[in-house]
C-alpha cells in the first residue's frame, strides 16, 4: 500500500426532496448572487429549475441563469458562463445536472477566480491558484464530479478533451435526490453505470499488494453497479436501484476506491480523444474500448485479471490458470456490458474511424509524443493505437 491522502470535503445532502434544501445551503455557504448552471430543456420541463429557484428566492438569494451544456461540455459555453458571472456580480456557481454540468461549472469558477481563459489549466500551461465556490445539484449518476477534484472540458479549436485536477474545485454541497434520474433514457442510465465502474476499475488495475481493504471496498461497489444496472433496466422506476447507484457514483469518484493504489486512467484518456473526435457518451466510449485495452496490458499484471475475475465476475477460481480466469474476466465483463445495451466495439458504438483518424487520436492522446500514459502498463503512441485499432 502507498502513502495517500484522503480528502473529501463535500458535504452530501441525499434523499428524496433534498433540492428543496438548495437556497438554505447556498446562503449557508455566503452567497449573494448564484449563477444557475445547467444543460437543456429536461431541468425545465421537470420542473426542477422552478424548484430550484423557489427555494433560493425564500432563501432570498439572487440568481442568473445559464443553460446549454452538452455532453463532453464546450470551451465556448464557459467562456460565456464567465462573461455572465462578470457581468452579474455572481458569487457562487450550482450546477443543476451531471458531470458535464458540474465541469463546465467548474471551468468558469477557474477563469473568473484566476481571471484567465481556464483552457490553460486544463492544457497544463498553468496551475490554479483558486476557483469560484461551486456547489451541485446532481441529475445523473455517472461522472462522480459533484465530489471529486476533476473536470473535463472541450475545446472546439482542435476538438481537445482534456481533464484538470485541482482540490480548488470541489464542490461545496451536493444534493442528490435519487428521484431525479428516474427520467434518464436507457442509454444514458447505462452509460453513467459504465462510467461509476470505470471510476473505480482504473484504480483497482494496479501493482500495489497488500490493499486488501480498498480492494474490497472495489469490489463491492462493481458488484452493486453491475447488479442495479440490470434491475435499472428492466425498472427504470425502482428508488432503491437509483440511489445505490447514484451513492456509487460519488464514492467512486472521491478517492475512496484508490487509497494505497496508484491508478491507471489509460482507458479514459483513450476515451476522451474519442469524445474529442466523434462526440461520444463517455460511458459507452468506456465500454467499447475496455475489452481491447484489458486483454492489451493483462499479461503485467495476470494475477490482477484473475483476482477481479473471481471476485468481481464470478469466475469460479477452479476454471484454469490465472491467466485463463484473465481472460474468462474479461470476457464476462464485455458481457455484461452487453447485457445492459452497451457498445464493447467502435463499430457498436456507431463510429468507424480511418486508419488516418487513428493515428490522429493517438497522436492527441499522447500530445504528440510529449507523454506517456498508463500505470499498468506503460504506453506511447504505438500502443494506444494498437489498442484503438483492436477496438474496431
Amino acid at each position: 500500500m502507498t502513502n495517500f491522502e484522503y480528502y473529501t470535503p463535500t458535504r452530501v445532502v441525499f434523499g428524496k426532496d433534498s433540492e428543496k434544501k438548495t437556497g438554505e445551503l447556498v446562503k449557508e455557504y455566503g452567497a449573494t448572487k448564484v449563477l444557475i448552471h445547467y444543460g437543456g430543456e429536461s431541468a425545465k420541463k421537470s420542473g426542477l429549475l422552478d424548484r430550484i429557484c423557489a427555494s433560493l428566492e425564500e432563501a432570498g438569494v439572487s440568481y442568473v441563469l445559464l443553460g446549454g451544456v452538452v455532453p463532453n461540455p464546450r470551451l465556448s459555453l464557459v467562456h460565456k458562463g464567465m462573461e455572465l458571472v462578470r457581468k452579474e456580480g455572481a458569487d457562487f456557481l450550482l450546477a443543476v445536472g451531471g458531470g458535464s454540468v458540474i465541469d463546465s461549472a467548474k471551468a468558469i469558477g477557474y477563469g473568473v477566480y484566476n481571471n484567465c481563459d481556464p483552457w490553460l489549466f486544463y492544457s497544463k500551461q498553468a496551475q490554479a491558484k483558486g476557483c469560484l465556490p461551486v456547489a451541485a445539484v446532481l441529475t445523473i449518476a455517472a461522472a462522480g464530479s459533484e465530489m471529486s477534484d476533476s473536470s473535463v472540458i472541450t475545446n472546439e479549436d482542435g476538438w481537445l478533451k482534456r481533464g484538470y485536477n485541482s482540490n480548488y474545485c470541489r464542490c461545496k454541497f451536493a444534493v442528490m435526490n435519487p428521484e431525479l434520474t428516474y427520467t434518464l433514457p436507457p442509454y444514458q442510465t447505462a452509460s453513467g453505470c459504465v462510467d461509476i465502474m470505470m471510476h473505480t476499475m482504473e484504480r483497482y488495475f494496479t501493482h500495489e499488494t497488500h490493499t486488501e481493504l480498498t480492494d474490497g471496498i472495489c469490489e463491492a461497489l462493481l458488484r452493486t453497479v453491475m447488479h442495479n444496472a440490470r434491475i435499472l433496466k428492466e425498472n427504470p422506476f425502482d428508488y432503491d436501484a437509483r440511489a445505490e447507484v447514484m451513492w456509487a457514483g460519488s464514492l467512486s469518484h472521491n478517492g475512496l476506491t484508490g487509497c494505497g493504489t496508484v491508478g491507471d486512467w489509460a482507458s479514459h484518456q483513450i476515451e476522451h480523444e474519442l469524445g474529442g473526435m466523434f462526440d461520444v457518451a463517455h460511458g459507452a466510449g468506456l465500454a467499447a474500448i475496455w475489452g481491447s485495452w484489458a486483454r492489451y496490458v493483462c499479461e503485467e499484471n495476470t494475477d490482477r485479471f484473475a483476482q477481479f475475475a473471481v471476485r468481481v465476475m464470478g469466475v469460479p477460481e477452479t476454471d484454469g490458470s490465472a491467466k485463463d480466469l484473465a481472460q474468462k474476466g474479461i470476457c464476462a465483463m464485455e458481457d455484461f456490458y452487453r447485457s445492459i445495451d452497451m457498445p464493447t466495439s467502435l463499430a457498436e458504438l456507431g463510429i468507424h474511424p480511418t486508419d488516418a483518424q487513428i493515428q490522429e487520436l493517438a497522436e492527441k492522446c499522447v500530445f504528440f509524443g510529449k507523454r506517456t500514459i498508463g500505470n499498468f502498463k506503460v504506453l506511447n503512441g504505438e500502443d494506444v493505437a494498437k489498442i484503438y485499432q483492436k477496438s474496431r
